[in-house]
């Protein structure tokens, strides 16, 4: 993982986050707040920092952006340790996705409302596995369109929130596995080990389509992102703690 130190639950609490005691930087195992963009976590540990260490220039980014409506780890680097949010990024990610069949939303998650509604009553647990099983293995997927993807220089989310319409193209990814954890019709719980760049509210959409149905994303907790672990992850309470 490079020579950079690691501050998660493991670092014992008083442990000085001074930038300048880290000359290859550092990286924070956060379990990013529910509704947070990626930015206000990078935002709140960078002030942080600048306030309590009264530092004016301190690199700090994140190594994968996780959605607002999403809890669960988000690398961030700090320092010099930014060089390596790159090749952090390329690591496979790991989710537990709740997906609720029978309606579908323009996002493919809570962010809007429902659009259309489905039969869902024929879904059987067998045929939910069968679908997980098909969608294993290296796959083009369509992201959505309320997505950070740019269009002419402008996220496609934006463009579709001022009324414009937006056609992305469809990007490679890899599903390394699945792991059914519960069925609770109309809502599958299931567990995704993917790769970098896989959009899971458009794995929804596709499961959906798959078993003759709608579907959106109801629920989605990362993990794992590489080998950092939600179990090691701490909460943006725990990192105030070191400042």
């Amino acid at each position: 993982m490079g020579q950079y130190a690691v501050i998660d639950r493991n670092t014992p609490v008083g442990v000085s986050l001074a930038p300048e005691q880290y000359p290859d930087g550092y990286v924070v195992v956060l379990d990013k707040p529910y509704g947070w963009t990626s930015a206000d976590a990078v935002r709140k540990v960078k002030f942080g920092l600048q306030k309590r260490y009264k530092v004016r220039n301190v690199k700090v980014g994140h190594a994968g952006t996780l959605d607002p409506l999403a809890t669960g780890v988000l690398v961030l680097c700090v320092g010099r340790a930014t060089k390596s949010s790159q090749s952090l990024q390329e690591e496979s990610k790991t989710y537990v996705a709740d997906i609720t069949f029978g309606a579908t939303t323009p996002s493919f998650d809570r962010e809007t409302e429902v659009d259309a509604v489905y039969p869902w009553e024929h879904i059987g647990l067998d045929a939910v596995e069968d679908a997980l099983s098909g969608m294993t293995g290296a796959r083009m997927q369509l992201p959505p369109a309320y997505s950070a993807k740019y269009v002419d220089g402008v996220r496609a989310y934006d463009k579709v929130r001022q009324g414009e319409e937006v056609e992305l193209r469809a990007a490679p990814v890899v599903i390394y596995g699945t792991r059914l954890i519960a069925y609770e019709p109309p809502v599958l719980r299931v567990e995704i080990r993917c790769s970098k760049g896989t959009y899971i509210r458009a794995f929804a959409r596709d499961l959906g389509v798959a078993l003759g149905s709608g579907a959106h994303l109801s629920g989605l907790v990362r993990t794992a992102s590489g080998g950092f672990a939600l179990e090691n992850a701490l909460s943006i309470k725990d990192i105030e703690t070191f400042y």
